[in-house]
């Protein structure tokens, strides 16, 4: 029979699967890579069975692995939840945050709040992970994450708030406009330069406040399928593009972009906030959540 396991190298094991690596948990815990490789393998051995297949190159769960993972990871947020009621009972919410956003979302949805956040909120820390993968957040240990869709997003386990609605403007630099024009209807916009936000897309569909539709196809002169450069592109006079709010309203404010056909638009862009249902219960994390539902709801 199998020795009792210390639950400090469970804690360990779950913090490395979570970080993808021994040398990632390492760094985030503060503490020697083989520190916690040593650990991990003292609990293999007292249950006796192998949890991780490493080698030099890789380290995956094995089918145990993944079992002892879920109930252990499940077993420590119902240890952080005891320990951040009696935090909350004492003051204000505390501990680590852990939030997944793509790298738009996180340029002009987040970044703009996360001072106040934290000044909201000094014993609380925020660990940012961008990226434009797909992040299985129960997976991979995530309170939160950020997900800017088109299209409703799947039916899963996770929750899901839905923060903000932003439609996609049409929009030219004030030195695009003098020198080609302002166009006045949307057939007009077929004879002008545009910069498609698109890799593959052709034409654009604007619908105008009334319900009415239009099809158009623009002239283009640059693809691109990151808003940033979307942007850029555009403030440099190089055509017409559309924009969704949440990138192009500072723009727009001061004057480096002009909206054209004003009461039409090129359809929307949903931000969602995801969480699993145990970590949403967290009193640290439901204070980030009220904060950006809050702040990205505006």
């Amino acid at each position: 029979m199998p020795t009792a396991f210390n639950l400090n190298d469970l804690h360990l094991f779950v913090r490395a699967v979570e970080s993808g690596s021994f040398t990632a948990a390492g760094r985030h815990l503060g503490i020697p890579k083989s520190t916690i490789s040593k650990r991990v393998a003292e609990l293999e051995e007292r249950l006796g069975v192998r949890l991780i297949q490493r080698t030099s190159r890789s380290f995956a769960l094995t089918d145990i692995g993944r079992d002892v993972f879920e109930h252990a990871q499940a077993s420590i947020i119902e240890a952080e939840m005891a320990e951040s009621i009696v935090r909350n009972r004492l003051g204000e919410p505390s501990g680590t945050v852990r939030l997944t956003a793509a790298v738009p979302t996180a340029q002009f949805s987040l970044a703009d709040h996360l001072a106040e956040l934290t000044a909201r909120y000094p014993k609380l820390k925020v660990s940012l992970h961008v990226t434009d993968r797909f992040v299985d957040i129960v997976q991979e240990g995530f309170d939160i994450a950020l997900r800017s869709h088109r299209f409703p997003l799947a039916d899963s386990a996770l929750v899901q708030r839905r923060l903000a609605v932003h439609p996609f403007l049409i929009v030219a630099s004030p030195d695009y406009i003098a020198q080609y024009g302002k166009p006045e209807r949307p057939e007009d916009i077929a004879g002008h330069k545009a910069i498609m936000p698109s890799l593959t897309e052709e034409h654009w569909s604007l619908i105008s406040d009334g319900g009415t539709k239009a099809l158009i196809t623009p002239q283009p002169v640059m693809a691109a399928d990151e808003p940033m450069v979307l942007l850029k592109a555009a403030a440099a006079g190089m055509g017409i593009t559309v924009l969704p709010t949440s990138v192009c309203n500072d723009a727009l404010h001061d004057g480096r972009l002009v909206r054209l056909l004003p009461g039409w638009t090129a359809g929307c862009i949903s931000t969602t906030m995801l969480m699993p249902h145990r970590r949403g219960q967290l009193p640290s994390v439901r204070a980030v959540v009220e904060f950006l539902a809050e702040r990205l709801a505006r």
